[in-house]
């Protein structure tokens, strides 16, 4: 295997996991070093153990860091912090992809930057859809879920709080779909998520009544 046989396997879907270097006849031991050493010179880009991005000039197209975040950890969508400002729920702009994962949480760091994925119960692996952004199909949470997801996340450690809540300083809420919020708040299944969900719930349709 060469760098020009790999290119042209590759470079249409420049994201691929090494499992796909199986169909090159190589000794797989080649394989890993010639990975190696692409690596050091920068034409591959290892994203975490296991998934490589062919390296600029030589990919053909780009792969946004969202699409990565959905593709080299699998089940998961995007969600959290990341979820929130795409929706325009928050103001801040969010750089580091969170998604959230029925497998264990995990972060790694490429491309500059942080991925972060939590750990949820397969029941409230929900509220997510297939959205298209910047020419890539991906999969985020809608509004309302990314919110519930973030209180999820945050009583872990903390017990719940309107301040916090306050805190996120929530803009857009006629974005979300409060008709959905018991339903996926029941999938939960977290001692205490239950009251939590449904202040949030309640603070959210008072601001929503103030002129």
């Amino acid at each position: 295997m060469n760098w020009e046989s790999l290119l042209s396997q590759f470079s249409g879907h420049p994201l691929f996991p090494s499992s796909l270097l199986r169909t090159f006849e190589d000794d797989p031991r080649h394989i890993q070093v010639q990975i190696s050493r692409w690596v050091k010179q920068n034409k591959l880009i290892q994203i975490r153990r296991g998934w490589y991005l062919i390296g600029k000039p030589y990919r053909t197209k780009e792969v946004s860091q969202a699409l990565i975040a959905n593709t080299v950890v699998q089940p998961s969508y995007l969600s959290l912090e990341w979820a929130l400002h795409f929706h325009g729920m928050i103001p801040e702009a969010v750089f580091q992809p969170t998604s959230l994962t029925t497998r264990r949480g995990i972060q790694f760091q490429a491309l500059d930057r942080f991925f972060i994925y939590h750990h949820i119960v397969p029941s409230f692996f929900a509220g997510y859809q297939r959205v298209e952004w910047a020419g890539e199909k991906i999969l985020v949470a809608r509004p309302e879920k990314a919110l519930l997801d973030k209180i999820y996340i945050f009583i872990q450690t903390k017990p719940f709080s309107l301040e916090w809540l306050k805190g996120l300083r929530l803009q857009n809420l006629e974005r979300l779909n409060l008709n959905q919020w018991p339903k996926l708040a029941a999938g939960s299944q977290k001692p205490g998520f239950a009251p939590a969900a449904k202040k949030a719930m309640d603070y959210i349709k008072s601001r929503e009544s103030k002129p």
